[in-house]
Order: structure tokens, then sequence, then C-alpha cells
């Protein structure tokens, strides 16, 4: 396509792309997990971290990484102070977040005017040190979530379970909260900060709706997220408007068809099956 002979366009399809896997996959573990908020949480912490790079002059997406994997460390020590009421701790810090980042954007009002751009995102303002860092680091994430796929399956379903076989899920619990802190800052420059818990959540849940068994899951959740990212990056850069709007809008889309294709087939499963019984039923009276 026309669109991709254009090197920022190239970068973003690139960037979106990987992203997509890593939000996708991160997400289905903290869905399944009843962590889901953890996304809105640190991402929250994130625009605090962009603008704190704002007015240091240092690059935001260093400053938010930094941000970010703080909270995820705070996240985790108020979650054992907290045992009963763990989502107790993600409020917190998500007031501390929201907080601390007015506070520094009214503080600098004239270094801060580009935060729009990490709050919805943008594809033209992609760079070739984005790349670089995304690419990075995303490959270091998907090949951890491959390694330990098995214990942080154990993890997911039962810890009580996979401390019994060995697994050391206090330091995993630490090591996860760190990948999904990247993941949300690495995501930030194309979906936004306001949305990425969007990307990290709607893919799953149109998984869920067709997968029979967490494997399938997984694999359907990264293929609608790369699909959400592409149809919406395209979308974006035709009709003009924030790549990350475009991207959540198709992947709710993708989720309300898959919903209706559902509904539609169980409809027509149930008529055949009466149709088969009223047959049944005549041949037995005749």
């Amino acid at each position: 396509m026309i669109i991709f002979e254009y090197p920022f366009m190239q970068r973003a399809l690139l960037i979106g792309i990987i992203i997509s896997i890593i939000s996708s996959s991160m997400g289905l573990f903290l869905v399944l997990r009843r962590l889901s908020m953890v996304g809105d949480t640190l991402s929250h912490t994130a625009l605090a971290g962009v603008a704190v790079g704002m007015i240091t002059n240092i690059y935001p997406l260093y400053t938010a990484i930094l941000t970010t994997l703080a909270a995820s460390f705070v996240v985790e020590k108020l979650r054992k102070e907290y045992k009963e009421y763990a989502e107790l701790s993600l409020a917190i810090v998500m007031a501390a977040g929201i907080g601390i980042a007015s506070l520094l954007i009214s503080i600098g009002k004239n270094k801060t005017v580009g935060i729009t751009n990490y709050l919805f995102g943008s594809i033209s303002l992609v760079t070739e040190e984005d790349l670089k860092i995304i690419v990075f680091l995303g490959v270091i994430i998907i090949a951890v979530i491959l390694l330990l796929f098995r214990a942080l399956f154990y993890m997911t379903f039962d810890e009580s379970d996979a401390k019994l076989r060995g697994i050391p899920v206090n330091k995993l619990n630490l090591l996860f909260a760190m990948l999904v802190a990247i993941t949300i800052t690495l995501s930030m420059r194309i979906v936004g900060i306001l949305l990425i818990s969007s990307l990290m959540t709607v893919p799953v849940a149109t998984s869920i709706q067709i997968a029979k068994g967490f494997k399938q899951a997984f694999i359907y959740t990264n293929a609608f997220g790369v699909l959400s990212v592409i149809i919406g990056l395209i979308a974006s850069f035709y009709l003009d408007v924030a790549p990350g709007g475009s991207i959540v809008i198709v992947s709710l889309l993708l989720l309300l068809t898959v919903i209706v294709i559902k509904k539609l087939h169980a409809k027509v499963a149930r008529r055949i099956t009466n149709n088969l019984d009223g047959d049944v039923f005549n041949e037995h009276n005749i």
C-alpha cells in the first residue's frame, strides 16, 4: 500500500506490531488474574514520567520507563500490605500518578505543550530512536514471556499451587510487574497513555469469546491485537485522527463482530438441533 512508502508509517507499523504482541500477551495474564486495571494505573504514572522528561529536557521515554518501573514496585509492595483489598493498591498508585502528573504539567506549562501526543498517540512523531528502543525492549519482553510461559500460566490460575511446584512466585510477580510497566511505556508512543489499557484488555475479551483453552486464547489475543493495530494505523493515516483512538475503536468493532457471529452461530445450531429433534419425534410417531 502506498501509505507504507512513508518512512514514518513503516516505523509506526513495525512498532505497532511489536506493541500489539507484548500488550496483548501481558493483557491476557492480567485479565485472567483479575488485574486488568493495572494498565490504567501504570499508564497514569507514565504520564508523570513524560512530564518529568519534558521539564528536565530528558527524552520522555526514558523518564517514563523509570517512573512506571518505580510504580510497579510500589504496586507489588502495596498488594502485599492489602492482601484482602488488592485493588486498593492500584487506586493509591493511580491517584499518586494523576496528582503528580497534573502538578508537573501545570508547573511546566511551556515545556509540556506537546504532551497530548503522548495522551492519544502519534504516528507522525515516531522517531528512529523510538524504533530502536521499542524493538530492543520489545524483543526482550517477548523472549521472557515465552521463556517463562509455563510458570506464568501456573501463577495466573493458582499461586499457591505454583509455589508447591517450586516456582518463585514473589520474584516472578515482581518481574511480571516490571514487564507490564515497560510494555505500557513503550505503547504510549503509538496508542497513547489514556488508551493503552484498552489495547491490553479488549483483544483478550475478544479471544475469550471463541478460545477453548489458554494457548488458543494466547494466539487469538495476539492475532486480534495485531489486526487492530494494522487496521487502526491505516484508518488513522487516511482519516487524519489519533492512532490510539482508531486502534481502540477497531478492536471494539472486532469484539462486537465476534459476539454477533457467535450468537448467530448459536441460534443456527439451536434451530438445526430443534429440527433434528422434531424429525426424530415424527419418525418415532410414524
